[in-house]
Formats: structure tokens, C-alpha cells, sequence
């Protein structure tokens, strides 16, 4: 298994068409790093370059200490399994697994002793004779990772493995590849998906990409918990985490703000310097982190508009009086079941340590 580094990586596609730009990362072994962002981030385009399915604008990629920017694909040690299970339909999974070290010419015992070793490890012994017609979506799928795991790489590529399947597959799919990756805890693997869940459950680190570079690298609770922008904050967590207007009123090792739209005054333990006095931020809290109070101390009075009741939580939409037509509405989770509350006007709070503050859409310990 290896390490990966990459130093200034650069991709454009011509002049003025630039993807990412001073990309520097290092992946230890062992290591499974997920690229997320938003659509059009580069996140695919990153996986390929280090697939070498795209050339290197500029910087270097380094596996193992070899530098690999001029390297074929086949040559660079790696396997990549794609968003499609791409499977020939007329070979069964027995044939599927091995048909790469068959190319390779590789001896009979030990094309036998590789299949049946990775057919263990993804439970597809028993349809090592099927066709992939005769398999489920989750089942293709595995026998995708089967074929890459046969080869073994020194690095593994995952593009996106899981979209393809429903989502009952989804969590299935997602739970054989953290077991996988529990049975191969020496093997190094980079991850690309556009959902977090799957980020959140199956990261060692996240690299969350944005305005062609990284935004932030870590891992998948540090990034839930302090995260370093607006951006991060809103990107990391279902719902997205709220910000509200307000302004630095008493600075410290305890920060005091106060909330417009019909919000209060609350305590966060980022502290502030003198020079933030005055200073407007937005607040940072996450729905999952409010609930109601009847203190003097909160951070919004709103109005429910939209109630989903979830069963174990319900979220709860609200609006303020103050609050734009365009306003995005504030979301709060409550445990439990409360389907009365449409209507209702509720003041709401959140933990000083829940608490995030955003000058200029950094964070506020970040800055």
C-alpha cells in the first residue's frame, strides 16, 4: 500500500478555463480520504488526475515517493472503481474478478487464490458463477470493488460507487465498504461522492473542495464542529447549519452577541479581541443543536410555518417577523414528536459551545 502526495496541483482546460489550482495534500496508508463539494468543484477531476485519466496542468503527484506525473495508468499502481458497474454481461463474477490478471498473464493458483480471497472478503462467493444479470444493483457493485481488489493496487479510487443504487442499497453498499476497509486496514483509498453521509461515515479524513482549491481538510466530526467558513459550516450537516445576523456586543473569552430579525442576546466560547467590538458576523448554529427556552438569553423568537415530524425528531421551519421574502427560513430539530406547532411563535436558544461565529464569512477561531 502507499502514501499519496500532491504538491501545487494545477488543472485548466486552455486558457482561462481553470478547474483547481495550488492543490497540496497528503494521503497517509491506510488512509480512506472522501472528496465532497458541490457540483463542478473538481472533486472527479482531482480522483482522474490521480488516476492518470487527466494530465497534470502543473504541480507534482507523488505514490510512494515516485513522482507519477508522466506515468501511465497502468503503471501507477492503482485501481478505480467507477459510478458504473461496468461488468462484461456475458462473463460470470468468477470470470469478471479475474479477468484483468488474466491480461497480465498471471499463473492460474494465483488468479484462483486472489478471486477467492476477494470473493470472501465482499461475501460474492456464492454467485462466483452467475452472470451480472442474475445479481442485484448492490451485487454488481461489489463485484466491481472485487475486480480492483484482485489487482491489489497500492492505491484504490472510488468514483462515486454508490450513486447508481437506490438507497435501502445505498446504506447497505456503504456499510460493506467500511467493513471492507475494517478487513484491508493497511490499504490506502480515495473516495469521491456528492453525499456526506457517506463522507461522514466512512472518512478517516474529509477534503471538501471549493473555489477551485481546498476548503478544508479533516476529520469527518472536526469539520461537523469547527468548521472554517460560512461555506464548510453550510456544506457539512443535513440541514445545513443556520446563520443569523447579529453583532460582536462584548468581546472576551466569552463572546456576546446580539441577533436582529427578533433575535436576542447569546454567549459563544469562541473568543474575540477588543478590535471585533461592534464587529457584524453571522451566528452559526446548528438545527439539531436549538431548542426552546423562556430566558432572557436566546438567539431568535420565529414563527413555525412548515412541521415535519420525522418520528424519533421533528424539524420545524420558522420565519421571523423581520425576516426578507428571500430569507432562507430557520430550521430547527426537536426530539421527539411535535405535530401542534405549526403557527406557533417559539424562542429559541443553543449551548454557548454550539455557538459559531462568521466575520466575513470565516470563522471566527479561524481567523
Amino acid at each position: 500500500m502507499a502514501e499519496l502526495k500532491l504538491t501545487n496541483v494545477a488543472k485548466s482546460y486552455g486558457a482561462g478555463v481553470e478547474v483547481l489550482r495550488d492543490v497540496n495534500l497528503e494521503i497517509e496508508q491506510g488512509e480512506l480520504v472522501v472528496f465532497v463539494g458541490p457540483s463542478g468543484c473538481g472533486k472527479s477531476t482531482l480522483l482522474r488526475m490521480i488516476a492518470g485519466l487527466e494530465q497534470i496542468t502543473s504541480g507534482t503527484l507523488e505514490i510512494d515517493g515516485q513522482m507519477v506525473n508522466d506515468l501511465p495508468p497502468s503503471e501507477r499502481g492503482i485501481a478505480m472503481v467507477f459510478q458504473s458497474y461496468a461488468l462484461y454481461p456475458h462473463m460470470t463474477v468468477r470470470d469478471n474478478m479475474a479477468f484483468a490478471l488474466k491480461i497480465a498473464r498471471k499463473a492460474r493458483a494465483e488468479i484462483d487464490a486472489a478471486v477467492t480471497s476477494a470473493a470472501d472478503k465482499l461475501q460474492l462467493t456464492p454467485y462466483l458463477d452467475r452472470l451480472p444479470k442474475a445479481l442485484s444493483g448492490g451485487q454488481r457493485q461489489r463485484v466491481a470493488i472485487g475486480r480492483a481488489i484482485v489487482r491489489d493496487p497500492k492505491v484504490y479510487l472510488f468514483d462515486e460507487p454508490l450513486s447508481n443504487l437506490d438507497a435501502s442499497l445505498r446504506v447497505a453498499t456503504r456499510i460493506e465498504i467500511a467493513q471492507l476497509k475494517e478487513a484491508m486496514p493497511n490499504s490506502t483509498m480515495v473516495y469521491v461522492t456528492h453525499d456526506q453521509v457517506e463522507a461522514m461515515t466512512l472518512a478517516t479524513r474529509i477534503v471538501v473542495l471549493a473555489d477551485k482549491g481546498i476548503a478544508q481538510v479533516g476529520a469527518p466530526l472536526d469539520l461537523y464542529s469547527r468548521p472554517n467558513s460560512e461555506f464548510v459550516a453550510q456544506f457539512i450537516g443535513s440541514p445545513a447549519m443556520n446563520l443569523l445576523p447579529g453583532e460582536i456586543v462584548e468581546t472576551g473569552t466569552i463572546t456576546r452577541l446580539k441577533l436582529r430579525d427578533g433575535g436576542g442576546t447569546i454567549s459563544s466560547v469562541y473568543p474575540s479581541i477588543p478590535e471585533h467590538l461592534g464587529a457584524q458576523v453571522n451566528v452559526g448554529i446548528r438545527p439539531e443543536d436549538m431548542h426552546r427556552v423562556t430566558t432572557p438569553d436566546y438567539a431568535c423568537g420565529a414563527t413555525v410555518t412548515i412541521v415535519e415530524a420525522l418520528g424519533g425528531v421533528t424539524q420545524l421551519y420558522l420565519t421571523t417577523s423581520n425576516a426578507g421574502q428571500d430569507a432562507n427560513p430557520i430550521i430547527a430539530k426537536l426530539p421527539g414528536i411535535h405535530t401542534d406547532l405549526r403557527g406557533a411563535k417559539l424562542t429559541l436558544s443553543a449551548p454557548p459551545d454550539k455557538v459559531h461565529i462568521f466575520l466575513n464569512g470565516r470563522a471566527l477561531s479561524a481567523t
